[in-house]
């Protein structure tokens, strides 16, 4: 990539891709990030594939059109399991870099072989999904036990920061883990907005058990994608990133906030749906 084109467009269902954003900018200082929160339509992992496929290439076609951007995180596991092979096809001249459940990480640090998954229905039952969980346990050298738990609600109530609903669905989605797998010590965090709820997860999977996500594993992948040399780009002072979202500006100021310490105001926009 040419030293000039350090502008990287950002895109989640809502506030959770922040969690993203905040070890992008803490890897990458001197790139220009714009992060779109599709919050007038979150959460995607309650939507139907083809939906979600088609909002994605609405976005990404309107984040190249009006913000030039020279690369792309999808930093939402829902749209990244069912939308970015189409992306990369429709965009094949654009880097773009994915996230995806940490399940390999998660097992190589397990002790007891007993990983569990927190993520939503759309990320769990995509076919990108069960292709990763397929290749993890045919190449393990050892027996691996994966539990996929579909947490609904949960992305929700963290984009509407309802702290009693986060408590009570974090306990519940946790425990329904911890009884089918009692050797449970390691859990990933399956979607993006899962790291704001971590203390609450915590508390529930107990002192034993492991968290795992993906956040600084995308930071570097995606300084890697923009070929940036670490040492250098590490010395160059923090550039402009812009929040936009198709919801309320004021919920994803807050949250940018409380999460990234964030001093500026997101700002409302729309992005027309693909024709």
């Amino acid at each position: 990539m040419k030293p000039e084109a350090r502008h990287v467009g950002v895109f989640d269902s809502g506030v959770g891709g922040l969690s993203v954003l905040r070890a992008l900018r803490a890897e990458l200082p001197g790139v220009r990030f714009t992060y779109l929160a599709d919050s007038l339509h979150a959460p995607y992992g309650e939507r139907g594939a083809d939906w979600v496929a088609k909002r994605s290439q609405a976005i990404v076609q309107w984040l190249r059109q009006v913000h030039r951007i020279d690369a792309l995180v999808v930093a939402c596991n829902t749209a990244t399991a069912l939308a970015i092979d189409g992306l990369r096809t429709t965009h094949a001249d654009l880097p773009i870099v994915g996230v995806e459940p940490a399940i390999k990480p998660a097992a190589e640090l397990s002790t007891s072989g007993h990983v569990g998954v927190l993520a939503t229905r759309g990320t769990l039952g995509s076919e990108r999904y069960r292709a990763l969980r397929q290749r993890l346990e045919a190449a393990a050298g050892r027996p691996l036990h994966i539990h996929d738990q579909p947490c609904d609600g949960l992305a929700g109530a963290i984009e509407r920061d309802d702290a009693e609903a986060i408590e009570r669905l974090g306990r519940q989605h946790v425990a329904t883990v911890r009884e089918a797998t009692p050797a449970l010590d390691t859990l990933v965090l399956g979607c993006t907005h899962y790291p704001f709820a971590t203390e609450v997860l915590q508390r529930a999977a107990g002192p034993g058990v492991r968290l795992v996500d993906t956040g600084e594993a995308v930071a570097r992948r995606t300084r890697q994608v923009l070929q940036l040399d670490a040492a250098l780009h590490g010395q160059l002072p923090p550039a402009e990133s812009v929040l936009l979202t198709t919801g309320e500006p004021e919920a994803l100021t807050a949250a940018a906030r409380r999460w990234l310490g964030w001093h500026g105001e997101a700002r409302r926009v729309v992005v027309p749906d693909s024709r």
